[in-house]
């Protein structure tokens, strides 16, 4: 089984627009509700690529149920802790004449120290069944800075491999307690780093705590900064659509790879078809099957040069 942990879990609201013209009018052509919160949406996709999940994080008030009640057919399960607040929405507006993604992020329900409490509860007993948890996705307020760092070393004490996906302060604090893999975005690393060149910066994040470092390149595709070595994988050719939770699904990648124990460029191609193939898809946690079975194979994985 893996874990996943979303503390600031959402119910995602795409609209599709013919075009987004500041204080205008429009009609929306399509409406998408889907659970989100990207550990929901890494889960959505493990489940459909068949790996058993649980899904664990705050859910909350009227929207909090709508989450649970759309997660339930989807295949993770739900260890979801309630909380007193409401959950947040997220609205993504994409124009379907240029594909451009406008959107929108509430901040999330005001999280208390015995809903914390509870959280820990469910997630120690939850350990000591995952083959690996990934926790991802900013903080909801009243959670510390430091709360991904503590999950970290929990996760380690218990022996499981760690996955982080967040940003900020607390990824340079998550990264301290030494997770197994750290997955910042391009601009996450940047601000973490200093430094705007991918491969350097890699190597730093690692030198900050991390055994592992892969991060995404937007349509460029992903670096990885490994103990086994540094590898850059790109998609056959950049791909139009609705990047919303692209990085999540690359995260879904690395843990179904981690767990089925294919080599690390195996893992990276796998982690770039599923980010392109959910740009093709209408919502996050979701990916266009056909175009990933046509795209793995084409995922170009180079290995760099060592570092000297």
């Amino acid at each position: 089984m893996i874990l996943t942990v979303t503390l600031n879990t959402a119910l995602d609201v795409t609209y599709t627009v013919a075009d987004l013209v500041p204080h205008g009018h429009h009609r929306v052509s399509e409406v998408l509700e889907r659970p989100g919160g990207k550990g929901v949406n890494v889960a959505r996709v493990l489940a459909a690529l068949g790996h058993p999940t649980v899904v664990t994080g705050f859910a909350g008030g009227r929207t909090g149920t709508v989450v649970r009640e759309l997660l339930a057919p989807l295949g993770p399960h739900d260890a979801l802790i309630p909380v007193a607040g409401e959950t947040r929405r997220t609205v993504t507006v994409v124009e379907r004449s240029t594909g451009r993604v406008t959107r929108l992020d509430e901040p999330g329900p005001e999280v208390g120290p015995d809903e914390w409490a509870a959280l820990l509860r469910t997630y120690d007993a939850l350990l000591g069944e995952a083959t690996a948890v990934a926790l991802c996705g900013s903080l909801p307020p009243g959670i510390h800075v430091g709360a991904y760092a503590e999950l970290v070393r929990r996760a380690r004490a218990a022996g499981t491999p760690v996955l982080l996906d967040t940003g900020g302060e607390p990824l340079r604090r998550g990264m301290a307690a030494r997770p197994d893999l750290a997955k910042p975005n391009a601009d996450e690393l940047a601000r973490l780093t200093g430094s705007r060149e991918p491969l350097r910066a890699a190597r730093d994040a690692r030198r900050r705590g991390a055994r592992s470092v892969v991060a995404s390149l937007g349509a460029d595709g992903l670096i990885a900064a490994t103990e086994a070595g540094t590898w850059r994988a790109a998609p056959p050719s950049a791909v139009r659509g609705n990047a919303t939770g692209a990085g999540d699904s690359a995260v879904a990648g690395l843990l179904s790879g981690l767990a089925e124990g294919l080599s690390w460029p195996d893992r990276l191609a796998r982690a770039v078809a599923l980010s392109a193939a959910t740009v093709l898809a209408p919502a996050a946690g979701e990916f266009d099957a056909d175009a990933y079975a046509e795209l793995l194979p084409r995922v170009t994985v180079e290995p760099l040069a060592p570092e000297l």
